[in-house]
């Protein structure tokens, strides 16, 4: 009795782990590649001939004549291998105390009122590698961009408009702007001057 039961369950266990351990992600990776190419290979950025990010995930820019992006809680610093979030919630003193208050006080440097500083200026996203920042934390950050490149305020302020995705298909999402991509345009203008 024991024996016609187990011979259908391994049967049925090893049909099922070849199906959607092996068939299923097969297919499902040769249809990414087939038809998005590019975000199935990590929708890496070149510039010229040169690797210069990805544009999924964020990267540490520190410079005045960059945008900042958002803080990273994946290890020394967008870490992709040690992207986790913080088990911290707004009420929580060790976030209030220890890591809210720098990121604070370099939006304030930028000029941001007290009060009015934009929340993913200050606070890691959940994997700690968000590559995006919300229009205000951009154009909170014109000046300071502006001045440290030398160009006119309205030309950085033109670029972020520029960059600005919408919320997709109207519904998902904030609109929100890729630090790498908005960056890497202030790079192509300040070459073009």
């Amino acid at each position: 009795m024991l024996r016609s039961l187990l011979r259908p369950a391994l049967a049925l266990t090893l049909a099922l782990s070849a199906l959607t351990g092996l068939a299923y992600p097969g297919l499902v990776t040769v249809l990414a590649h087939a038809f998005f190419p590019s975000q199935a290979a990590g929708s890496f950025v070149a510039r010229d001939g040169r690797l210069v990010g990805s544009s999924l995930i964020g990267q540490s820019w520190t410079r005045p004549g960059y945008f900042h992006g958002r803080p990273s809680a994946a290890g020394g610093g967008y870490d992709a291998s040690a992207s986790a979030g913080r088990n911290r919630g707004p009420t929580d003193r060790t976030l209030a105390d220890s890591l809210i208050p720098a990121a604070v006080a370099a939006a304030l440097t930028d000029g941001a009122r007290p009060g009015h500083i934009p929340t993913d200026l200050v606070t890691a996203s959940a994997s700690g590698l968000d590559p995006d920042i919300s229009p205000a934390a951009a154009a909170l950050q014109v000046a300071r961009v502006a001045r440290a490149r030398g160009l006119p305020e309205e030309v950085v302020a033109s670029l972020v408009r520029l960059h600005t995705r919408r919320r997709q298909f109207s519904l998902f999402g904030e609109p929100r702007i890729n630090v790498l991509m908005l960056n890497l345009a202030l790079d192509s203008v300040a070459a073009s001057r």
